[in-house]
């Protein structure tokens, strides 16, 4: 889903990792918790954290940063779990975000949108919905369903 598809203003939950600021729909968000016990599961890949207890269900907890090719998240005061919906393949499943810290929600106008950028043919930036611009800095706007493959996925549920 590209901009092309932002047709009206929509909201959005901001988050850093590192010193960037991401955006996350606020649709496919469903709560933001504190960091609480996160249980290794062995042989998962780098960026799989572990699982956490969330009333009775396990919950996969992936770290954004390391997904994304930066340092792992150190534990602050403001690190936080961002639990979110991803649809796979026509299925719902629930997964824990690692972020350094949520910032706010903000709305943003299709038309303050910008496309994603291309960068090179091998890297794939499929997972970027677009460029947003909140008070004077850039903002990537996540698409949540896309950041995993299928295969990634596979190996969490």
């Amino acid at each position: 889903m590209g901009v092309a598809s932002i047709t009206e203003s929509i909201q959005y939950l901001t988050f850093k990792l590192a010193d960037e600021i991401f955006a996350l729909d606020v649709a496919k968000v469903r709560e933001i918790l504190e960091v609480t016990t996160i249980t290794k599961v062995p042989q998962t890949p780098d960026f799989m954290r572990g699982v956490i207890n969330l009333r009775g269900s396990v919950v996969p907890v992936v770290d954004m940063r390391l997904k994304f090719g930066m340092s792992m998240t150190e534990q602050t005061v403001n690190t936080c779990i961002i639990v979110v919906e991803i649809s796979l393949d026509g299925d719902s499943l629930v997964l824990g975000a690692l972020a350094d810290s949520v910032q706010e929600v903000v709305e943003m106008e299709a038309e303050k949108i910008e496309p994603a950028p291309h960068i090179g043919t091998k890297l794939n930036t499929d997972f970027i919905r677009g460029m947003g611009k909140v008070d004077d800095h850039f903002v990537m706007i996540l698409d949540i369903d896309r950041i995993f493959s299928s295969a990634e996925l596979a190996d969490l549920t």
